[in-house]
């Protein structure tokens, strides 16, 4: 008979510590039900039949005799000791295993802190990138605003903050009736009396008015005594800021100039639509 046989599980009965515990009845029961089951008169097309009862019994004759079954129980008892321990040395070989994997994804992972940094950094990209693109798009809603007055930064530059050049600043006004004028147009017709820093538009529904920032006094004094535009629909030049006598490069013009300055104030409007009523007159002769 093979040693590796369970002669408790021929009978159909529990192994092991449950096994050993069973009494001489329980295994005289077990064996009367399987013989029962495997008799070969029951089994008539089993080829079989025969050996299978001849087992049956030879497993029964080793449990029913004292001394045969203690053998059989030491046997079961040294072979589950044998299988623990190589439970637990598998299992020790496993965790080695495991240990030893780990201790390589250790050694070939990132350091914690390299890692933090270089999310600290891929952060502060992104943050770099976000702040730029909110600026840039600050800068878009506040660009006409921002390019309307290079030479006042330019201006406030110099001075710490506070303009000091008004002189070069001409006030520019014309009626919305006839021709008007953009930026560009006024750059060209004031840039004959010199070089035109700036222009900035302030127009209205009925009356279109700009800033020209020239690039010196001397260019701002000739064209306020000058500069008259489209006969159709002229212009009235006067300076942002008073400008001195000394300041003119000439008596007449000077004079000129000074008179104009005093009528900035509460009588510049009166005298502004006066200007114009003239200029259109002499307009319309002219045509005519």
């Amino acid at each position: 008979m093979d040693a590796n046989v369970d002669h408790y599980h021929v009978l159909g009965l529990p192994s092991g510590e449950e096994g050993a515990k069973l009494t001489e009845k329980d295994i005289i029961k077990a064996y009367r039900n399987k013989a029962r089951e495997l008799h070969p008169d029951k089994r008539p097309d089993d080829p079989n039949a025969h050996s299978n009862f001849q087992n049956l019994k030879a497993s029964y004759e080793i449990l029913k005799d004292d001394k045969a079954r203690k053998l059989f129980d030491d046997l079961l008892r040294v072979k589950r000791d044998q299988q623990r321990r190589q439970e637990q040395r598998d299992g020790k070989r496993r965790k080695m295993v495991s240990d030893l994997e780990q201790r390589e994804r250790d050694a070939f992972a990132p350091d914690p802190a390299a890692k933090a940094r270089e999310e600290e950094e891929r952060i502060a990209r992104q943050l770099k990138e976000e702040i730029a693109r909110i600026r840039a798009m600050l800068a878009k809603k506040g660009a006409p605003e921002a390019a309307a007055s290079p030479a006042a930064k330019k201006t406030e530059a110099k001075s710490g903050g506070v303009a000091l050049e008004h002189e070069k600043i001409l006030k520019v006004s014309w009626e919305k009736t006839g021709e008007d004028y953009s930026a560009s147009k006024l750059r060209e017709l004031f840039s004959k009396f010199g070089e035109v820093e700036d222009v900035v538009i302030k127009g209205g529904k009925k009356k279109g008015s700009a800033l020209v920032v020239m690039a010196n006094k001397e260019g701002a004094v000739n064209a306020t005594g000058s500069m008259i535009g489209h006969l159709a629909n002229p212009l009235l030049v006067v300076p942002l800021k008073p400008i001195t006598k000394a300041d003119s490069s000439s008596a007449p013009k000077a004079v000129e100039v000074d008179r104009m300055n005093n009528l900035v104030g509460a009588g510049h409007q009166a005298f502004e639509n006066s200007v114009l009523q003239k200029l259109q007159k002499a307009a319309e002769k002219q045509k005519g």
